[in-house]
C-alpha cells in the first residue's frame, strides 16, 4: 500500500485522492495546511488522517512515502525539494516548475536520493491518450495540427475587480499558457515530440500574465497551432492533419470522442475509446505501477519516458511564454 500525503486541499486534491482510493493501491496518510481547521476539513472524509502545519513535521511522518503538491504553481519547487531530501516520492500537480532549471535540480536530486518525481499531467496516462498516439501515422504523413483548450476561470472575476489571484499572478507563475496550455503542449510533444520552433502570440491582462492566446509549434514538415485560454471559453474540436483525411478530436486534454474524415472515400470512422468517471484514475495506477515495482526495467523505462517528457514539456512553455513577454518571479532566482 502506498500512503499518500496531500499539499493542497482545494478540488483537484480532492480528486487525486477520490482517483488513488479507488484503484486500492493507496491510503491518505497524513494532510498539510498552514491552517488546522482547513486541513481537517479536507481530511475528516477519508478517516484516520494525520495534519500538520508546518512542512518539517508533514515531511517527519516516517510512514508516508508518497506526497501530491497541489499548492499554488511557484511552490511547487521548494515543496518537492523538500520533500525529496526527506526521503519522499514526489507527485506535482501540472505545471510541475517554472522554470527548466527547477525541473533539472528536482529531476538530479530525485536520482540521488532514489525517490520518484511525477509531473501529474493526467491526459498523457489516458487510454485514449496512449490509443490516439498508437493510431498517429509517420510523420511524413502529417501535415498540420490545432489543438484548443479555453475556459473561463472564475478567479477571472477577481482579476475584472482589480485583484490578482494567484493563477493569474506572475509572483505565483500563473495564466493560461501554466494552467490549461501545457496540457496542450503535452499532446504535441506527446505525440510528434520536440518542436524546432516554438512561438507564443500571448493577449495579457492587467496582472501582467496571460489571458488567452496562440501559440505555433514549427516541426519539420508541419506546425501546431494552440489556442489556450483562462478568461474565455472555446468549443472548438481539435484537430489532426493528415495527407488522406482528418482526424478529430473532442478536446486533447481529456479525449472521450475522437473521429478520423477519410478524404478520398468520403466517409466518417467512428474511434472506440474508453474513459474513466475519475481522470485522474489512469495516472493514479501508472504511479503506482512505478511505486510498487521500484526494480522492474520495463516499468522504469516507461517512467524515464514520463519524466523525460515533462522535462521537455517545461522547455517549451518556458520558451512559449517568454517570447510572449511573460516573466516569472521564479525566472530571477
Amino acid at each position: 500500500m502506498i500512503h499518500l500525503g496531500i499539499i493542497g486541499t482545494n478540488w483537484i486534491s480532492h480528486q487525486f485522492v477520490n482517483a488513488a482510493l479507488e484503484t486500492n493501491r493507496y491510503d491518505l496518510t497524513a494532510v498539510y495546511s498552514r491552517k488546522l481547521e482547513t486541513a481537517q476539513k479536507f481530511g475528516k472524509e477519508y478517516g484516520d488522517v494525520e495534519y500538520a502545519t508546518d512542512l518539517k513535521t508533514f515531511f517527519g511522518i516516517a510512514h508516508m512515502d508518497t506526497v501530491y503538491i497541489a499548492s499554488p504553481n511557484s511552490l511547487h519547487f521548494e515543496q518537492a525539494k523538500q520533500g525529496i531530501l526527506a526521503g519522499k516520492n514526489i507527485i506535482v500537480e501540472k505545471p510541475a516548475f517554472s522554470t527548466p532549471e527547477e525541473m533539472a535540480e528536482i529531476i538530479e536530486l530525485a536520482n540521488q536520493k532514489n525517490v520518484f518525481f511525477f509531473e501529474a499531467a493526467r491526459n498523457i496516462h489516458e487510454k485514449s491518450f496512449k490509443k490516439i498516439r498508437d493510431l498517429l501515422p509517420l510523420k511524413n504523413q502529417i501535415i498540420g495540427a490545432n489543438f484548443t483548450y479555453m475556459k473561463y476561470s472564475s478567479r477571472y472575476d477577481q482579476v475584472l475587480n482589480g485583484q490578482e489571484p494567484n493563477i493569474f499572478s506572475p509572483h505565483f507563475s500563473g495564466g493560461a499558457m501554466a494552467d490549461l496550455g501545457v496540457y496542450l503542449v503535452y499532446a504535441a510533444v506527446g505525440w510528434f515530440g520536440m518542436p524546432n520552433e516554438s512561438h507564443y502570440f500571448a493577449r495579457k491582462i492587467p496582472t501582467d500574465v496571460d489571458g488567452l492566446g496562440t501559440a505555433i509549434l514549427r516541426y519539420d514538415l508541419f506546425d501546431v497551432t494552440l489556442q489556450t485560454g483562462k478568461n474565455a471559453d472555446s468549443f472548438l474540436d481539435s484537430e489532426i492533419y493528415f495527407e488522406g483525411g482528418t482526424l478529430i478530436l473532442d478536446s486533447v486534454n481529456a479525449i472521450s470522442k475522437a473521429e478520423f474524415h477519410d478524404r478520398n472515400h468520403q466517409e466518417r470512422e467512428i474511434i472506440s475509446l474508453t474513459t474513466e468517471e475519475n481522470p485522474m484514475i489512469e495516472e493514479a495506477n501508472d504511479f503506482a505501477d512505478v511505486l510498487e515495482n521500484p526494480n522492474d526495467p520495463t516499468i522504469g523505462a516507461r517512467y524515464e519516458e514520463w519524466v523525460e517528457l515533462s522535462r521537455n514539456v517545461n522547455k517549451v512553455v518556458t520558451t512559449l511564454r517568454k517570447s510572449a513577454g511573460i516573466v516569472f518571479d521564479a525566472d530571477t532566482k
